[in-house]
């Protein structure tokens, strides 16, 4: 499943990377709990919140059914 990851996170990473930030896949817990860290202009933002939720966890949901959710850390 890990690399099923990797490779959906390379998906989101350009809109990240445009606005000046990135994301660091960290691992999947054995529950389906996929955990990441958002770099530069994404860590401490507003919107990390929505933007860990809203994008990054609700696509890897839809292209891998074994995540169960995304944190951070």
């Amino acid at each position: 499943m890990e690399e099923k990851v990797k490779k959906s996170l390379e998906k989101v990473r350009p809109a990240l990377q445009a606005d000046g930030g990135d994301v660091v896949f960290l691992g999947v817990d054995p529950d389906g709990t996929v955990r990441v860290q958002l770099t530069g202009a994404c860590n401490g933002c507003p919107m990390a919140t929505m933007t860990l939720k809203q994008g990054i966890e609700r696509l890897l949901k839809k292209e891998i059914p074994e995540v169960k959710k995304v944190v951070q850390g």
